[in-house]
């Protein structure tokens, strides 16, 4: 038998028990790809990371969801990284190999901030009563064009007119898979403006949602789909810099507080907290 040493911290966290679980294990030698899909499966959070050697980079790092493998992750990437500067003695500034490519994260205190890759976009062939229709809104709710946007995983971003929209959302199984998939998988990011700029950030409430088993499933807080906003504000014109605070995972219990940075270049930047909250060991045939 060997064991394997894992850790479970909260991600976008502003108490101990908020934000987006996740679960690390220190060190993925040894283990295929059957294993950690099948330990990620046995986690059952939305995600789940391995640490793995890199000659590129200060860790690679493999994510699994209880389904499949990502290529990128905004929550994985933060809470793996404050896991590798712990275990590796990195300092603040690391670099993490994943599927994606390089992502450079650095630290100020518990507070990591990723560099997500450049964005980009393409339209969707659903017409904005259809996807209106997949998350139980009407048409007059969406407030533009919604945009399929990819800084590392690929996901449907829908501008709404209002928080009440974003609060009213009900998500439809199989209107989503009818009118929000991409090829591989379905899923929306619902987001809105709440209210005006403060101490210079610009407040949002957002919503991820995915079809899971035939049922819907919500995203306590969703990194590489605030990096996606950030594409598609780009996409559409902001001007920069500009700095945004996102609440997500009210409606599920879960609080979150992800924080996206949009810099001068229109490079684009995520944040938050990350709070370890266990440890433990797992023991499997060698």
């Amino acid at each position: 038998m060997r064991d394997y040493r894992f850790r479970i911290l909260n991600v976008f966290a502003e108490t101990t028990l908020g934000g987006n679980p996740l679960a690390v294990f220190e060190d993925g030698s040894g283990l295929d790809d059957t294993t950690m899909q099948a330990l990620a499966l046995q986690f059952n959070l939305s995600e789940t990371t391995f640490i793995l050697p890199s000659s590129t980079a200060s860790a690679r790092v493999r994510i699994f969801t209880p389904n499949f493998e990502m290529p990128f992750a905004g929550h994985p990437t933060l809470g793996t990284a404050h896991v590798v500067r712990q275990l590796r003695g990195t300092g603040d500034a690391i670099t993490l190999e994943m599927r994606a490519g390089l992502i450079p994260v650095t630290a100020v205190g518990d507070e990591w901030t990723l560099k997500a890759n450049a964005a980009t976009t393409r339209p969707i062939a659903a017409s904005n009563k259809d996807i209106a229709a997949a998350v139980g809104l009407a048409e007059q709710d969406i407030a533009g064009t919604p945009l399929w946007v990819n800084t590392g995983s690929e996901q449907l971003i829908v501008p709404l007119v209002n928080v009440a929209a974003v609060e009213r959302a009900r998500a439809d199984a199989r209107l989503m898979n009818e009118f929000c998939h991409n090829g591989q998988h379905a899923m929306a990011y619902l987001w809105a403006r709440e209210g005006e700029v403060q101490n210079g950030l610009q407040p949002a409430r957002v919503r991820f949602f995915f079809p899971k088993d035939a049922a819907i499933a919500e995203d306590p807080g969703t990194g590489s789909a605030c990096a996606n906003l950030g594409g598609y504000l780009l996409a559409n014109g902001i001007s920069t810099p500009q700095t945004w605070r996102l609440s997500q995972g009210n409606q599920i219990n879960k609080p979150c507080r992800l924080q996206l940075h949009l810099d001068t270049d229109n490079k684009i930047f995520v944040g938050g907290r990350v709070i370890e909250i266990g440890r433990g060991t797992i023991s499997l045939p060698s």
